[in-house]
């Protein structure tokens, strides 16, 4: 063997797409030889950033890297408390990191160390969005015209709102134009506004419009991102169903998962939730009950690659697909994570994608290719990514909260974003 040990664990916080990232790479004695790994919390990319310099650091210097499931067990409880997203990205860093290093001393791609492929490209959803049903539809054709065969569709972003906070997906989404929104008092929080009642009703419209155009051969899903009401939840299900979605996206928040049983027992509508879980647990009695139809795990959030192959096994017993959370606010290296387990998971549903701009691309050499709707992955060592850090240094991030997570409600209350 090559008696390694890790030498150092460097934390490279960069943002080449207008979106704060985290990226940790865990070096060894071995000169040249590392490993990457995504551990972007962006939204709290400073207290990663010390969760890994001050005590994951200090806990990993020596110890042998290939010890993976090891090294995760101990430093998940190393802390004794556990499970929060900040020590959960900062462990999946290091994860992430540890896979890419074994696929490189073994010299095979790091699919093939969690069972090789089940599928020979990745199947992808894009994003859609439009103020209105008619520009949604004209979005959802471009896509399609270039091969996408899966679509999430919202209207106005996330409960109609709109965003003009790039770091969310990188682009200026506009409000919903034809959502009447109640009026607010005077003197208003700052915020972004949105009307949770008036959105729930709009959505129906958007999709008896998008089948009536697009027909049912174009798989279509939406994200409610917990923006309303859990009663109000059940009764979206129901007026969807006649429109076959692929899957309704969180339609409750975590702090409400009681309500998925009742959903369930109203509609077949399939749900996918789980984007905001930072416990494999948590997804324990809803697969078990068979209240879900899709894991939407943040694999960074959950620890990294070790945990997200264990619950996509769970799932894969109970008819339970994967549905990994893909969006602009993970690393190249974390999206290239996703493809690996998701080419490698025999019961996997979908991969959530965003495209990766052309500064990404310059940073991160060996990003996944795409073509006609498929990811596919190379076969290099590893997860077949790299990444310049000269280059990353110059895309500094801006470390602050991205306004689209302060919701509030036509009166000023604030509410889950």
């Amino acid at each position: 063997m090559l008696n390694l040990k890790i030498e150092d664990v460097k934390v490279i916080l960069t943002a080449p797409g207008g979106i704060d990232l985290v990226v940790v790479k865990v070096e060894t004695n071995k000169k040249g030889l590392y490993g990457l790994g995504c551990a972007t919390f962006t939204q709290r990319i400073y207290a990663v950033q010390s969760a890994i310099e001050n005590y994951l650091k200090p806990f990993l210097i020596g110890k042998d890297p290939s010890r993976i499931e090891d090294i995760w067990q101990s430093a998940n409880v190393s802390g004794y408390w556990r499970n929060g997203p900040i020590m959960n990205n900062a462990l999946s860093g290091i994860d992430m990191a540890l896979w890419d290093l074994k696929g490189k001393i073994a010299d095979m791609p790091v699919y093939e160390l969690l069972g090789g492929k089940c599928r020979d490209g990745v199947a992808l959803y894009r994003h859609v969005d439009g103020s209105n049903e008619m520009e949604v539809e004209r979005n959802a054709r471009q896509l399609m015209d270039e091969g996408y065969q899966y679509l999430r569709v919202q209207m106005g972003m996330y409960g109609g709102s709109g965003t003009e906070d790039t770091r969310l997906i990188a682009k200026v989404i506009s409000r919903a134009s034809n959502i009447q929104s109640k009026h607010s008092p005077e003197h208003v929080q700052p915020g972004v506004y949105f009307d949770p009642e008036a959105y729930a009703k709009s959505i129906e419209h958007l999709f008896a419009h998008l089948r009536a155009t697009l027909g049912y051969n174009i798989e279509l899903i939406h994200d409610v991102h917990e923006r309303i009401a859990p009663i109000e939840a059940v009764r979206l299900a129901k007026k969807l169903e006649p429109y076959h979605l692929f899957y309704l996206e969180d339609p409750t928040s975590p702090e409400n998962l009681d309500w998925i049983e009742l959903i369930r027992q109203q509609t077949s509508t399939p749900i996918a939730i789980g984007e905001l879980f930072t416990n494999v647990n948590e997804w324990k009695p809803l697969i078990a009950k068979r209240q879900i139809d899709f894991i939407r795990a943040h694999v960074s959030a959950i620890g990294g690659i070790t945990p997200a192959k264990k619950l996509a096994v769970f799932g894969e017993f109970y008819g339970v697909r994967t549905a990994w959370h893909g969006p602009g606010d993970i690393s190249p290296v974390g999206a290239a994570a996703n493809l690996h387990l998701s080419i490698s998971t025999p019961n996997f549903g979908i991969q959530e994608w965003t495209p990766l701009n052309e500064q990404l691309q310059t940073v991160f050499p060996g990003c996944p290719i795409v073509k006609n709707g498929y990811a596919y992955l190379s076969d290099r060592p590893g997860l077949g990514i790299d990444i310049i850090e000269e280059e990353a240094t110059k895309y500094p991030c801006q470390g602050t909260i991205p306004m689209w997570t302060l919701a509030r409600t036509p009166d000023g209350t604030a509410v889950k974003p």
